[in-house]
């Protein structure tokens, strides 16, 4: 085991880097990865025909290993006018030099440095020490060492553990089934871009397993969803990266009808919605029976949505109940249409939901994100727009499956810090009086500063059948 304070990974040799930037790390060189991302919020429903590359952009992301504090170096190719490094709660402030950027990180996490705006973002990954690498020749470990793999769709089964190596590249997706004490792991990356649509149902899909452990490894460019547990209970997602998600639809990290998981310490950048949880009456052709989404937990996470919701519960909730959803101490660093949203389009109560300690940057120039009519429709959009900050809704959508309606109620929201250019909305409706949104309580929330005490100090908008909506 080094005792260096930084780890780089080695460069794959198909890998192009990036035009834009370059990096140092305590004065090493850590190679900088492309990803493409969405550049314009325009979607829809898959098509039968992929995005067109138009409205999409090249980021970057770079990663390594750190065991203390470290100084950071970046090299734009662009002039640098202004530079800023989020999520801001870190309270990182570059020096700029040029076309050079400094600064000292204290402790691991993940940053998104952005250099003249949000367009063509860099994305930083420092990852804490990797301990207990596998042993490449243990019958029950498939290993993907320095270098590029296409191994396909592989199905791993009970006892299985998948590492993938810093340097490494995996072009393909993981899939399980009724597997029990499964591990995906590593410092590399699973890339979904040599895969069509239909292929596969995730870059990693879990349907009815156990014991689920996904650690360390950066998901780039599914063909549309990226990491979905169905079914799935004891799910542990930890320090991972989802970056590049940029086709129609492509959602980060679907939960669906699933248990006692959790998602720590990790980066969501995705078109679609970021964190989600469903209820869906059916997957890969097998029933979700009504299956509740319960205790689940997301702490620690980093997130930036380009076009639907950074945290969402729904739109599809055919589940008997979701409850014992915990969102804490979450950074949404971007968010084009709803930071926080319960869409009850079905049959579950959704009650027993905390949102706390969220902070929520809106201070950027963004336009409206519009749904895709036409095949060669082109995004004309130029007004500036502000995403809504919390929706709470119970209502048939384009995305029910069920004839039976729920109810939202019993819903937190704590300690939320919101820093925008405009006040958001906060929109409210129920569907009628055996159907409503109750019982919501939102203490400390706080946008640019400033507390709000009273629904006069922000912009709410409560429809018909809500009640017991609480101010503290």
């Amino acid at each position: 085991m080094t005792t260096e304070t930084v780890t780089v990974h080695p460069a794959p040799a198909e890998s192009p880097a990036s035009a834009d930037y370059t990096v140092t790390v305590n004065g090493r060189p850590v190679f900088v990865h492309q990803a493409r991302v969405s550049a314009q919020p325009i979607n829809q429903v898959w098509p039968g025909y992929q995005r067109p590359v138009g409205q999409t952009e090249i980021a970057a992301f770079a990663s390594w290993d750190m065991r203390g504090p470290v100084e950071v170096a970046v090299t734009s190719a662009r002039p640098m006018r202004d530079a800023r490094v989020r999520p801001s709660s870190r309270g990182i402030k570059p020096s700029t030099d040029g076309n050079v950027l400094r600064f000292r990180l204290e402790r691991p996490g993940q940053l998104s440095v952005e250099v003249n705006g949000m367009r063509r973002a860099l994305h930083l990954f420092a990852d804490p020490p990797e301990a207990d690498a596998p042993d490449p020749n243990d019958p029950s470990v498939l290993y993907f060492g320095p270098g590029v793999h296409s191994p396909g769709i592989v199905r791993m089964t009970g006892g299985q553990t998948v590492y993938i190596a810093g340097g490494a590249v995996v072009y393909g997706a993981f899939a399980a089934e009724k597997a029990e004490n499964i591990a995906i792991r590593g410092r590399g990356i699973l890339d979904g871009g040599r895969l069509a649509r239909g292929e596969t149902r995730g870059l990693i899909n879990t349907i009815g397993c156990r014991h689920v452990d996904i650690e360390g490894i950066t998901l780039r460019d599914p063909p549309g969803w990226t990491l979905v547990p169905v079914l799935s209970s004891d799910v542990r997602i930890r320090n991972v990266k989802l970056v590049g998600l940029w086709r129609y639809n492509a959602d980060g990290i679907d939960f669906v009808n699933s248990r006692d998981c959790s998602v720590e310490d990790s980066f969501v950048r995705s078109f679609d919605d970021c964190i989600v949880f469903k209820g869906l009456k059916s997957w890969a052709g097998a029933s979700c029976g009504c299956a509740p989404v319960a205790d689940i937990r997301v702490r620690r996470c980093v997130l930036w949505c380009d076009w639907g919701r950074a945290l969402e519960i729904g739109a599809e909730t055919v589940a008997d109940e979701i409850a014992g959803l915990r969102f804490d101490d979450c950074d949404v660093i971007h968010s084009l249409d709803v930071a926080m949203e319960v869409q009850n389009g079905d049959r579950a109560r959704c009650h027993d939901l905390l949102f706390r300690n969220i902070r929520v940057e809106l201070d950027d120039d963004q336009t409206r994100p519009v749904y895709q009519k036409e095949k060669d429709q082109v995004y004309a959009e130029t007004a500036r727009h502000v995403s809504q900050l919390i929706v709470l809704v119970t209502s048939a959508t384009m995305w029910s499956k069920d004839t039976v309606r729920g109810r939202v109620d019993d819903i937190r929201f704590q300690d939320i810090d919101v820093t925008a250019w405009t006040v958001p909305e906060l929109y409210f409706a129920g569907l009628d009086a055996e159907h409503m949104v109750r019982d919501v309580t939102i203490e400390n929330l706080r946008i640019n500063g400033r507390r709000v005490r009273t629904m006069d100090d922000a912009r709410f908008s409560v429809k018909d059948f809500v009640r017991d909506v609480r101010l503290k």
